[in-house]
This record gives C-alpha cells, sequence and structure tokens, in this order.
C-alpha cells in the first residue's frame, strides 16, 4: 500500500509541477499559486461538509495550518524556477526536498533494510542525474536552482507536517482543506503586496480564461499527491514513502519531453531508468 500511494503521489506531483510550470510562463506565479489552490480548497470544503469532516478537528490540525504556511512559499519559489526552466533540470533539483521527511524518519528510528537502502541510494541518485549536468552558465540558471532548494526545503517540511496532521480520511480531508485556506490566505496577501508595489497579477491581455481548466487541475493534482502521500507515510517507512513520492522529476521530465519537445541526453536517461530500478528495489525490499 505504501509503494502504491507513495508512486501515485509522484505522478500527480510530476504532472502538476509540469501544468505550473508551464501556465506560469503566460501568469505571474503568485496569480498560478492562489487561483489553483483556491479552487482546490473549494473542493475540499465540499468534500468536508459531505463527509462530516468537521468532527474531526483537533489539535493535530496545527500540523496543517504550518503546511499552508510552507506550502505557498515553495510553490511560488518552484513555480518561478520552472519558468526559468529547463523543467529536466529544475524538477530533479527539487527532490531534495526528501532529505527533510527521510532524516526526520531516521531521527525517530526508523532504519530500511538493506535492499531498501540500496534503493533509496539508486532512486535518489537517477532523480538527480535525470536532470542532466546543466549546472553552469547564466545568470538566470544560478537563480533557477537558488530557487529550487528553497522549495526543496519548503516541500520536505510540507510533507513532514501533513503526515502528521490526520489519522483518518475525514480527518484527512480536513487537514488539506485547512492548508489550503491557509495556503490562499497567505499566498492572496502575498499577491495584494505585489500589486502594490506595481507587478501586475495578470498579463495585459487580461485573464486567460482558457487557462481556467490547466489551473483547476494543477491545484486539485497537488492536493491529491498531498492526500495520498499521507496515507502512504502513515502505513509505511517514512524514508520509503518520502523517496518513491520524490520520483515526480521524472514525470515532470517525461511531460516536457512529450508536450515541450525537451530532449532527453543519454545522461538523463540512465538516470531515469535508475529511478526506476531504485523504485523496483523499494517495492520488494
Amino acid at each position: 500500500m505504501t509503494a502504491f500511494f507513495a508512486l501515485a503521489t509522484s505522478l500527480l506531483w510530476g504532472l502538476a509541477d509540469f501544468g505550473g510550470g508551464v501556465l506560469t510562463r503566460r501568469l505571474p506565479a503568485l496569480t498560478v499559486v492562489v487561483v489553483s489552490q483556491a479552487i482546490a480548497a473549494g473542493v475540499l470544503g465540499a468534500i468536508v461538509v459531505a463527509t462530516g469532516g468537521w468532527s474531526e478537528a483537533g489539535p493535530r490540525l496545527w500540523f496543517a495550518f504550518a503546511a499552508g504556511l510552507a506550502g505557498p512559499v515553495a510553490l511560488i519559489c518552484f513555480y518561478k524556477a520552472l519558468a526559468l526552466g529547463p523543467m529536466g533540470v529544475v524538477s530533479p533539483l527539487g527532490t531534495l526536498s526528501v532529505a527533510v521527511p527521510v532524516g526526520l524518519g531516521l531521527l525517530l528510528g526508523e532504519r530500511p533494510g538493506p535492499v531498501q537502502a540500496a534503493g533509496i541510494a539508486v532512486a535518489v541518485t537517477g532523480v538527480v542525474l535525470a536532470g542532466g549536468p546543466q549546472l553552469r552558465g547564466a545568470p538566470v540558471q544560478r537563480r533557477a536552482i537558488v530557487l529550487t532548494l528553497i522549495a526543496a526545503l519548503g516541500f520536505g517540511t510540507v510533507f513532514a507536517l501533513i503526515a502528521e496532521a490526520s489519522t483518518t480520511v475525514t480527518g484527512l480531508f480536513l487537514a488539506l482543506f485547512v492548508q489550503r485556506v491557509v495556503s490562499v490566505a497567505v499566498g492572496g496577501a502575498a499577491l495584494y503586496a505585489s500589486v502594490k508595489r506595481g507587478t501586475p497579477a495578470l498579463p495585459a491581455t487580461g485573464f486567460p480564461r482558457r487557462s481556467l481548466p490547466a489551473l483547476a487541475f494543477v491545484g486539485l493534482a497537488d492536493v491529491a499527491a498531498n492526500g495520498t502521500y499521507a496515507v502512504a507515510a502513515q502505513h509505511g517507512p517514512v524514508t520509503v514513502a518520502a523517496v518513491l513520492a520524490s520520483l515526480y522529476p521524472v514525470v515532470t521530465a517525461l511531460a516536457a519531453r512529450g508536450f515541450l519537445s525537451e530532449r532527453l541526453r543519454a545522461l538523463q536517461a540512465a538516470g531515469a531508468g535508475l529511478a526506476l530500478l531504485g523504485t523496483l528495489l523499494l517495492a520488494t525490499g
């Protein structure tokens, strides 16, 4: 169950990151974050009401509140980095986020077996190599790397917090709803401040209505990924769940290859292969 939900997380996050990166080339990153998260919050609110999730309110929601504070910062930095691109480089560097939940799991006493330890090493190496050796060059690339590292720390923090935010399915819906409401509030305040400083919230042509379905997909895929990761972390070792969930850059890179014709070099393809091999080792270990 851990492997299934963690791999579902990587698929959902990978597609959400691809969509967010594409949208940020047409809309400001803050606008993408606020609108997509607002749509997700609306859907989650309806689910909470329908399932009676309010009855699960308790002290654990503070974890969701904290995740809501960290999430927008990570998303904004990551989407800006993806817009600077290329996605096949930025997205694999985001896997450094795995260090936070894995480190926490080790501190709490989790010890993966030999096969799983090998799988972790192979998978992480493969995902990093999937970005290719393109870390030198223009100042734009250096800025993208800095933004990605900030995002990775934020994502790792969200991983750790959301896994502690609930113990039941209905409680998870409530926790994700609280997280998204806080994210929208934080992102909305940042967007308002940005507009006050003279930065437009929309392009000169106005809001592109054709982007609304994509914004909805990004928001819903992101929140679904948070949910599947929480389930994976609660039903198995966090060290395994976090590493399997961190395979999302491979999905983003493949989506960029398929839809944007970004070329995968030999080293990147080898990295993707190593990531898949690591996944098999983790699943069988």
